[in-house]
């Protein structure tokens, strides 16, 4: 017979863990608001520059909040040697994506991806965002429906990593 047993210890860092996924997980939905089902693509067919929402504050906003999101995950995990492994494979992946993502950016839209460039910083949010033009904004069925695969994906983690820690 299983025996059920909750497991107590822990409970900051599991609330750490919960509060980084949520923070990654609201600025991804705020993100594909701004840009949309573009977002999940990986070929050079890129939409306009977007440069609204959180894209006023960093280049990435939907890769700083994979960051949070995995982060969480790991710091959830309280297996210490998650953390930083998460971390280098955080900062091989999307240090290659993003140059290339720049470099066809900067082909794409000459001039006006440097200007952007130069004022909204890569990683690290500027507190204040750059002017910008408003644009229409993704419907919200849209952005959940674009979000499906990384909601479904975050449930399961969450469903595995409780039962590791409830079940003995």
């Amino acid at each position: 017979m299983l025996a059920v047993k909750p497991d107590t210890s822990n409970i900051t860092r599991i609330a750490l863990g919960i509060a980084c996924v949520l923070t990654g997980q609201v600025l991804r939905l705020w993100a594909v608001r701004h840009i949309g089902g573009v977002s999940r693509t990986r070929t050079t067919r890129l939409g306009p520059l977007v440069s609204t929402g959180p894209y006023a504050h960093t280049r990435n906003p939907i890769y700083t909040a994979n960051w949070f999101l995995w982060t969480g995950v790991a710091v959830s995990s309280c297996l210490d040697w998650m953390i930083p492994l998460t971390w280098a494979m955080f900062a091989m992946h999307y240090g290659t994506m993003v140059r290339w993502e720049e470099h066809v950016l900067a082909r794409r839209h000459p001039g006006k991806y440097d200007r952007y460039a130069a004022d909204v910083p890569r990683w690290w949010p500027r507190i204040a965002p750059v002017e910008t033009t408003p644009r229409v904004l993704h419907t919200w069925p849209q952005v959940l429906f674009s979000e499906r695969g990384t909601i479904a994906a975050l449930a399961v983690i969450a469903l595995l990593l409780a039962a590791r820690r409830f079940i003995g």
